[in-house]
């Protein structure tokens, strides 16, 4: 850890960042730590916190390979070093934020995750995990955001043949789907490119009629007004009409298309 972020932190979580750096509970034990593309203070801009200022840890590596993934750095092409899990607490303390959303790629496939969020929990955070809900873990979560894989997000053949297969075997996990709704407070967010989505999703809600509809969110695909509006036009009425949540993509629209937003 740097001396910067030793310093970083409020003295009063001292004890708490100092904690996990006992061998056997993290990045001392010989295991690898965290890889972080981002860490950063924004505003939440998606979901049922749609507005809460959050502090965002955005992990590297991902077990999906969706041809519209809006953060390709993070799965196509990952960036990002792996810090210590210490480090990476200190560096979120360091925040005067209460919520922490902890995002990727996928986290749930992160060394080191477990550990994280409890000793986020212990310092007082409110935790989300974003998630395609293909891997469970048993850890601390007040708001697991699942966001399922439609058949719309499975790259082509022609971009990537090992991929495309990968991708489509791994993208439905119906056990973890149902284990994540039996342990954790949960919200679904569905990326909506076309009519027909809405008719999977459906499907979707039928296989797993333990999900409260009031808690889906059906958001739009793209990352430019112009196209996020185009698709609101139909799918914010349709929701509506279904007894679903329109979900905008907020940042977009107050941020523009950008990282550390």
């Amino acid at each position: 850890m740097n001396a910067s972020l030793r310093l970083s932190y409020p003295s009063c979580w001292s004890g708490i960042v100092a904690s996990w750096s006992d061998s056997g509970k993290g990045f001392n034990s010989g295991e690898p730590g965290l890889r972080i593309a981002e860490l950063y203070q924004s505003v939440q801009g998606e979901g049922l916190l749609t507005g809460v200022p959050s502090v965002f840890v955005r992990t590297s590596g991902c077990n999906l390979r969706c041809w519209f993934c809006d953060t390709p750095f993070t799965s196509w092409e990952p960036e990002g070093e792996t810090r210590e899990l210490a480090e990476v607490i200190a560096a979120t303390l360091a925040y005067d934020c209460q919520h922490v959303v902890i995002t990727g790629g996928e986290p749930m496939i992160v060394p080191d995750l477990v550990p994280l969020t409890r000793a986020l929990a212990a310092a007082g955070r409110h935790i989300t995990i974003e998630t395609a809900g293909t891997r469970f873990l048993q850890l601390d979560c007040h708001l697991m955001s699942v966001s399922p894989k439609l058949a719309n997000s499975t790259p082509s053949p022609e971009r990537d043949a090992g991929w495309h297969l990968r991708h489509e075997q791994t993208r439905h996990a119906p056990a973890v789907i149902r284990q994540l709704v039996a342990t954790y407070e949960t919200q679904f967010k569905f990326v909506i490119d076309q009519p027909a989505d809405c008719e999977e999703v459906e499907r979707y809600l039928v296989e797993f009629p333990e999900i409260d509809r009031r808690r889906v969110l059906l958001m739009p695909q793209g990352t430019d007004l112009e196209t996020l509006s185009r698709t609101a036009a139909w799918l914010e009425p349709y929701c509506s009409e279904h007894g679903l949540r329109y979900c905008p993509r907020k940042h977009v629209e107050w941020f523009g298309f950008r990282r550390g937003t």
